[in-house]
């Protein structure tokens, strides 16, 4: 065992950075002091400082239960003092000082340690710690070159002399089923389990090989949730390959998402791993993350399958290398060509998009590498194409976040450069004249530009994120998609799917209403920009949006405004808190497209469905009903402080009327405290969400407070009917059309009547045709959906008068369940 002593100025730094690390070890299995401090003044407040032997008492401690000591330090001075420590020491115990970061390296250091390495594994560990951050935060760094081959844990040696051969080792798959993918804390469980086996890990289909025990390794491995790795061990290590498997199926003890069928094998051979997992079962469904709203039935379409890996052992003679090479440059033309064509056809982001693709195929450094393979290797021209991406992609890899979700693009234009080698068909997306849901593990730019215009309805993949092409061109499109659904390539080729893209929820073989139900939202009617009833007294139909690519889709479809601006979308993909200077940007991304027009800004409604690491730390028994929304501020007011502060700044440099909304709130003095610090960051008109039923009924009072109301039919559903709105076994309870969620509702509008005050509607509820009449009549005085949807709602209001509408809700209210409120309220609108 090696023994860990962390020597600080700070006693705070030090005991903080110690408990961080020790929730890295369960179980114990770690020995650590802290030397911290230089004791405390007079008025018993810490002094800032080293002491020597304060140190060379914790090393001799160690020594009594320890093979050896590493000695970590914060600053300078923290040296001179360890360096004293081992003059001033009185054991023989071996000690090495690390170079290494001090928050980092300890937590490193610490799993290392507890995994049983050695000194010089561990004091190697440490000095690696901080290669994973410097790769995300410095573009173009090798992080895989810096790090150490770590030994097997067990052992005295730095790498076992003799590995298994690859063909006696056991193989097996495994997927990342938790949220946050492969981040601290599941790297350290990992590096604990083999207990001195010998096993490795490798993210498919063409990541490099790290050892299970090396923490440093395993979080440049860069897997995220959805990926399959493939773990290795020596034959007898069967335990140790398990212990390994049980932590991605538990999903290290932090919850999994979306399908829940274990899809892990053991083989040999990725395909077959996966080809063997069950489809889907009619009925079931699948969960990831909405990135495009709207909702979208059709048969499922898949992917003409990607080009197969070169061959390896292919060597090229050095007579017939130069001609080998240029075959690449050749190649990478063409495809350059395909695309640059591709680009011009289309128009704005994708357009944008596919021209970043053609850059990448022509890409200098690209063919360089590539043809110096052939060249030096004797590579064949398509396997030097294959080697070169997949540098590329482990280097996108270790920078993480947006950048990582490059990968699909990189390896798009490897597929293509390799058909066009081999003189096949390019790799992509199928043509059909019938409608169809495209389903993939992941999409390339090329791949889902070339959906403009033609008879795709909806996008599912299995990786991705909120701002990988997929999203970005989905929303352009105004194409429906979920990301990040594990399982989506097992659906069935040709069956039914229903893809709901606000939820994020992909139903298998739904019933017939819901169907139909999918079908009517999908046809888009014309809208000329305003909404009003039969009389033509005006009803402003607003659109709810996500990001600036949601707000050009909206303006352009005629939206008269804004009604809900949800800004966590900005930032899904963040595990740190956005800088005051990164929001304005993305919050003047949504404004600009809405000048002189009202935007209603909702500030963060993180927790429940929309975790975001930053906001959301803590594991939650019932999420739904924890810390979400303007909850949040009360443990990270800063959090709130900064986007109040931010969104002013955005409104002051734009021209659109900016709203802000809070989120959540059960009470008034929670929509009290939210109005005054918006008053005080600079925003005048302040209001609140309607979505628990503790708000509906103190509307009157909070109106009295602030200065309009929205409500948000999706959770006042769910929070009244006590139903999980993202069970679909429940769908018949979230529904706005309860009765009980009616008669909140009217009586939220009888408040803003009373007040004249507005009341919004910006849920799914603001787009059904059938609804909105029935809502105008209980009181609301705007109604906010996705774009889509503008010209049915307004097609549906203008047939109606403000009587009818009064007429409508009240034969709603008076009814027992949903299904007689919608026959009462059709037949009052008929009369």
């Amino acid at each position: 065992m090696i023994g860990v002593v962390a020597v600080s100025h700070s006693a705070r730094l030090g005991e903080a950075a110690l408990e961080l690390a020790l929730q890295m070890v369960h179980g114990g299995g770690a020995q650590v002091r802290v030397a911290a401090g230089a004791g405390a003044d007079g008025d018993g407040m810490p002094i800032l400082g080293t002491d020597a032997m304060a140190v060379a008492s914790a090393i001799d401690e160690l020594a009594a239960e320890c093979d050896g000591v590493l000695v970590l330090m914060d600053l300078g001075s923290a040296v001179m003092s360890a360096e004293l420590a081992l003059e001033l020491r009185s054991s023989d115990v071996p000690v090495r000082l690390a170079p290494a970061p001090f928050v980092e390296g300890l937590l490193a250091a610490v799993v290392a340690a507890a995994a049983g390495g050695s000194l010089e594994v561990v004091a190697a560990e440490a000095s690696a710690a901080l290669d994973a951050k410097t790769g995300q935060l410095q573009e173009g760094a090798s992080v895989e070159a810096a790090l150490p081959e770590p030994e097997s844990p067990g052992s005295a040696s730095s790498v076992p002399e003799v590995s298994a051969p690859e063909s006696t080792r056991i193989i097996r798959q495994v997927r990342v089923r938790n949220p946050l993918g492969i981040h601290a804390r599941p790297a350290a469980l990992i590096a604990q389990a083999p207990a001195g086996a010998d096993v490795r890990l490798r993210r498919l289909p063409d990541g490099s090989e790290v050892a299970a025990a090396s923490l440093s390794r395993l979080l440049v491995l860069g897997a995220r949730q959805g990926d399959v790795i493939e773990l290795s061990a020596a034959e007898g290590d069967e335990k140790a390959l398990a212990a390994v498997a049980a932590l991605f199926d538990d999903g290290f003890g932090e919850g999994v998402e979306g399908d829940q069928v274990d899809t892990a094998a053991d083989s040999a051979s990725p395909s077959v791993a996966l080809a063997a997992a069950p489809p889907v079962e009619a009925g079931a469904v699948l969960r990831g993350r909405g990135v495009s709203a709207g909702l979208a039935a059709a048969s499922v379409l898949t992917l003409v399958p990607p080009v197969l890996e070169p061959d390896a052992a292919v060597v090229i003679a050095v007579e017939d290398r130069e001609a080998e090479a240029s075959r690449i440059r050749r190649a990478s033309l063409a495809v350059a060509d395909d695309l640059r064509s591709r680009a011009a056809a289309a128009s704005g982001q994708v357009r944008d998009i596919l021209a970043a693709s053609r850059l990448l195929a022509s890409d200098p450094e690209l063919v360089a590498d590539a043809s110096a393979l052939v060249r030096d290797a004797g590579r064949s021209a398509a396997r030097a194409i294959w080697e070169v991406a997949a540098s590329q992609q482990t280097a996108l890899e270790g920078l993480g976040g947006r950048t990582a979700e490059r990968i699909a693009d990189v390896r798009d234009v490897r597929d293509r450069i390799i058909a066009e080698l081999r003189g096949l068909a390019m790799p992509g997306t199928p043509q059909r004249e019938e409608p169809f849901v495209l389903v993939a593990s992941d999409l390339s730019p090329a791949d889902t530009a070339a959906l403009q215009g033609g008879s795709c309805v909806a996008l599912v993949t299995e990786q991705g994120g909120p701002t990988s092409h997929t999203a970005i061109i989905a929303r352009s499109l105004g194409l429906p998609a979920v990301v990040s659904v594990i399982g989506a390539t097992r659906i069935a080729a040709g069956a039914v799917v229903l893809v709901d893209g606000e939820r994020g929820t992909v139903e298998i073989e739904p019933g017939r209403e819901r169907i139909d139900m999918a079908m009517r939202s999908a046809i888009i009617a014309p809208f000329d920009g305003r909404g009003r009833l039969a009389d033509g007294s005006s009803l402003p139909l607003l659109a709810n949006v996500g990001g600036a690519a949601d707000a050009d889709t909206a303006a352009a479809a005629g939206a008269e405004g804004v009604g809900l601006f949800r800004t966590e979308f900005c930032f899904l993909d963040r595990a740190d808190a956005p800088t005051v200077a990164e929001q304005v940007a993305a919050y003047r991304g949504v404004l600009a497209p809405f000048a002189g027009r009202k935007v209603v800004v909702r500030t963060l409604d993180a927790g429940s469905d929309k975790p975001l690491p930053f906001a959301n730390a803590d594991v939650e028994q019932n999420p739904a009903l924890g810390v979400r929304g303007l909850r949040i501020a009360r443990r990270a007011p800063e959090l709130l402080d900064d986007q109040l502060r931010a969104l002013a700044e955005a409104a002051s440099a734009e021209s659109a009327h900016v709203e802000v909304m809070a989120p959540m709130v059960a009470t008034v003095e929670e929509a009290r405290d939210f109005t005054v610090a918006a008053r005080a960051a600079g925003l005048d008109r302040v209001g609140v969400m309607i979505e628990t039923p503790s708000a509906a009924l103190l509307a009157a009072e909070l109106l009295d407070v602030v200065d309009f109301v929205s409500l948000g039919t999706n959770d006042l559903a769910q929070y009244t009917l006590a139903a999980d709105r993202l069970l679909g076994e429940l769908g018949d309870l979230n529904d706005p059309w309860q009765p009980a969620v009616l008669r909140l509702i009217g009586t939220v509008g009888s408040a803003g009547r009373a007040r004249g005050r507005a009341v919004g509607v910006c849920g799914e509820a603001g787009a059904d045709p059938a609804l909105a009449p029935v809502l105008v009549g209980l009181g609301v005085t705007s109604l906010s959906m996705t774009s889509r949807s503008l010209g049915r709602v307004a097609a549906a209001l203008a047939a109606v008068t403000p009587e009818q509408c009064r007429a409508a809700a009240q034969a709603a209210l008076s009814a027992a369940t949903a299904a007689e409120a919608r026959a009462a309220a059709a037949a009052a609108l008929a009369r």
